[in-house]
C-alpha cells in the first residue's frame, strides 16, 4: 500500500503533536520527528536505543531551505546540493539556530539532506519544517527498506507509518563534510565517490577514521541477529561449508561469479550482477537470511568502486565486534 494524501496530511499533524513517523525516502526508511523539537527529538533516540551523542541528520523540502537550517553554505555545498539534491546525499556543515543540539549530538555542525522520495518530500511540504529522521530500526540492526519491516521491528513505539513501497536505493546517503577547505566522505553511500569528484572536478578523500561524528560510524552497524563473517571471493564457499560442518545453520550471500555452485549450507542466496541491484537487495537479504534461521552468514566485499564502496561499509560494520552486553 502507498501512502495517499490523506495519510500524508495525518503524518502531518502527528509531527506537529511531537510524534513519531516513520517515512519511506529513496535510500531506507527513516524515524522521524519534528527537527525542532527536542523533546521528540529525544525520543528518538529513547525508541531506537540509539547513544544520544550520534547525530541525527535533518531532512529539508528543497536546496533553497538550506540557509534556514546551517550557518552558512560554502560555495562547495552549492554545487553538490544543485547536482544531487532531491537524493541521497548528506551535507555537514556549521549549525544554524534552528537546530537543536539534541539533533546534533551536541555539536555545533549539522548534517542536511533533501530526500528523493516523493512521499516524504510530500510530507515535508505538508509538514513546512525539517524533520530529523535516522532510520527507523534499532541502533546497530539492519536498516528497514519496506514499511513491513518497520513494523516488525519498532511496532507501536512509532505513531504512524507512511508506506512509500520498497526503498528504490536500499543503502544509506553519502555522507559529505563540507565545512574545511577539502570536502570529505565520511559516510559512502547512494551517490558514489566518483559522481561526487566529478562534479566537484578534484578528488575527495574517504578516511577510514575520521574526528567527525556522523551516523553510521559504530564498529558494529547494519547488523543482522547472524555473526557476518567476510572471506575473499574464492573462499566463500569453502568457509560456509567448513562453518556447516561446525554446526552453524550457515547463510551464503554468493558472489555472482559463483552463480549455480552447489554449496552446502543452510540458506544459499545468489547475489546480482549490478553495483545498483545488489545495494538494493542487501539488506532485504541480511533480513530473509535472519527469517531462513541462520546464526552465520558469510559473505564477500565487492570491488569497492561506484556503490561497492558503499556496500563493502555496510558489511565492514555489519561484522564489526559488537558488545558482550
Amino acid at each position: 500500500m502507498t501512502a495517499t494524501a490523506t495519510d500524508i496530511e495525518k503524518a502531518a499533524g502527528v509531527l506537529r503533536a511531537g510524534g513519531l513517523v516513520a517515512l519511506p525516502t529513496e535510500t531506507v526508511y527513516g524515524l522521524g520527528a519534528n527537527a525542532e523539537d527536542p523533546a521528540a527529538v529525544a525520543r528518538i533516540f529513547q525508541v531506537k536505543g540509539r547513544p544520544p551523542s550520534h547525530p541525527l541528520i535533518v531532512h529539508i523540502g528543497s536546496a533553497e531551505d538550506l540557509d534556514d537550517w546551517v550557518e552558512e553554505v560554502p560555495a562547495t555545498a552549492r554545487l553538490l546540493a544543485e547536482r544531487f539534491w532531491p537524493g541521497p546525499l548528506t551535507l555537514v556543515l556549521r549549525r544554524g539556530r534552528r537546530v537543536p543540539l539534541e539533533a546534533t549530538g551536541g555539536l555545533e555542525t549539522v548534517a542536511v539532506r533533501v530526500p528523493g522520495h516523493p512521499v516524504a518530500l510530500a510530507l515535508l511540504s505538508a509538514f513546512g519544517g525539517g524533520v530529523t529522521a535516522p532510520s527507523a530500526n534499532r541502533f546497530g540492526s539492519v536498516s528497514p527498506t519496506t514499511a513491513d519491516h518497520v513494523r516488525a521491528e519498532l511496532g507501536d513505539a512509532v505513531d504512524f507509518v507512511l508506506d512509500g513501497g520498497p526503498c528504490e536505493v536500499g543503502v544509506e546517503s553519502t555522507i559529505v563534510d563540507v565545512t574545511g577547505e577539502m570536502p570529505t566522505i565520511l559516510r559512502p553511500g547512494g551517490v558514489t565517490r566518483e559522481d561526487v569528484e566529478g562534479v566537484l572536478g578534484r578528488p575527495v578523500t574517504v578516511p577510514s577514521t575520521s574526528g567527525v561524528r556522523v551516523p553510521g560510524q559504530h564498529p558494529s552497524h547494519y547488523a543482522p541477529r547472524a555473526r557476518v563473517v567476510l572471506a575473499e571471493p574464492e573462499k566463500v564457499v569453502a568457509e560456509a561449508e567448513r562453518a556447516q560442518e561446525l554446526g552453524h545453520q550457515v547463510g551464503v550471500l554468493l558472489p555472482p561469479s559463483f552463480a549455480g555452485a552447489a554449496v552446502k549450507a543452510h540458506a544459499v542466496v545468489a547475489l546480482p550482477g549490478s553495483m545498483a541491484a545488489y545495494a538494493h537487495a542487501l539488506y532485504g537479504l541480511l533480513r530473509e537470511l535472519d527469517e531462513r534461521g541462520c546464526d552465520l552468514i558469510v559473505a564477500s566485499l565487492p570491488v569497492e568502486e561506484g556503490l561497492g564502496l558503499a556496500i563493502g561499509n555496510r558489511l565492514r560494520r555489519a561484522a564489526g565486534p559488537r558488545s558482550s552486553a
